[in-house]
């Protein structure tokens, strides 16, 4: 199997998000390894015999995603038995010459404790959690966000995506199987109508996810699931609230098309 190695002076996040999505492309399974904080000749020449016993075992070339600053690091790296890719390289003599100026490269640049961001999301992060499940409905009106959704619909995953990717302060809250016999919306959220998004899944999904929760239980039954999709569908349309079918969709992709409809301003950078 192909070897891929992430490597960065940094968290390596940058390698391995735009590495994966170069990868992605193809119909083939890699090994991946990443390494991130290789700051030091030391670590340098240790990343770079890793790399040549792959690429001595497996008789293959391993394919190297980098974002390194130090010249001298970077030369290490670049003399591995293995295929280079240097996304900073690739892109920064462009972009000097479009905006005028000489970048001025620094390490721990991209996902610094520095950046400006991080205080938005480390408070989005604490929001979420103490906002979860209908738990806290006293304080929505700090929410950017209140998403709605029967059970096991997504809502707490997304709800934490949404802050620590995002610095987004989402709060959520199920529609349960008490308010079914005559489903509206609830007292709390009707004065906040403006931040709710909804969440569905398709009925046999929902029935998979709960009967590994709950077997052989009215709440992961046939009926109760289906019943419960159909209503909360209803009343979305209703209300007119905006709503999404996460059945199929990643956490990754269930942030990015909430993100796309409701226009949030994010936090990331």
């Amino acid at each position: 199997m192909r070897a891929a190695f992430y490597i960065s002076d940094g968290t390596a996040i940058t390698s391995e998000v735009f590495g994966h999505a170069l990868l992605s492309l193809f119909p083939m399974e890699f090994e991946h390894h990443t390494i991130p904080f290789v700051e030091t000749i030391e670590q340098a020449i240790e990343t770079k015999n890793k790399i040549n016993k792959s690429s001595k075992r497996s008789g293959e070339p391993p394919l190297v995603f980098h974002t390194f600053v130090k010249p001298e690091i970077r030369e290490i790296i670049d003399s591995c038995d293995a295929i280079i890719y240097n996304f900073l390289e690739h892109f920064i003599n462009p972009l000097e010459q479009q905006l005028g100026i000489k970048a001025k490269p620094k390490a721990h640049r991209t996902h610094s404790i520095h950046e400006n961001s991080y205080d938005f999301r480390i408070d989005a992060v604490n929001y979420a959690l103490a906002n979860d499940d209908g738990g806290n409905i006293s304080n929505y009106e700090h929410a950017d966000v209140i998403l709605v959704g029967v059970s096991r619909s997504g809502k707490t995953p997304t709800s934490l995506y949404l802050a620590l990717q995002y610095g987004i302060k989402a709060a959520n809250y199920p529609l349960t199987e008490d308010d079914m016999d005559e489903l509206k919306l609830p007292d709390c959220l009707k004065k906040h109508k403006d931040k709710l998004f909804g969440l569905t899944i398709d009925a046999q999904r929902l029935i998979d996810i709960r009967d590994n929760r709950l077997s052989n239980s009215k709440y992961s039954s046939a009926r109760q699931c289906r019943m419960e999709v159909r209503e909360v569908e209803k009343l979305y349309k209703k209300e007119k609230i905006p709503y999404l079918n996460t059945t199929k969709l990643s956490v990754e992709e269930i942030t990015a098309k909430i993100l796309s409809e409701t226009k949030l301003q994010r936090y990331k950078y």
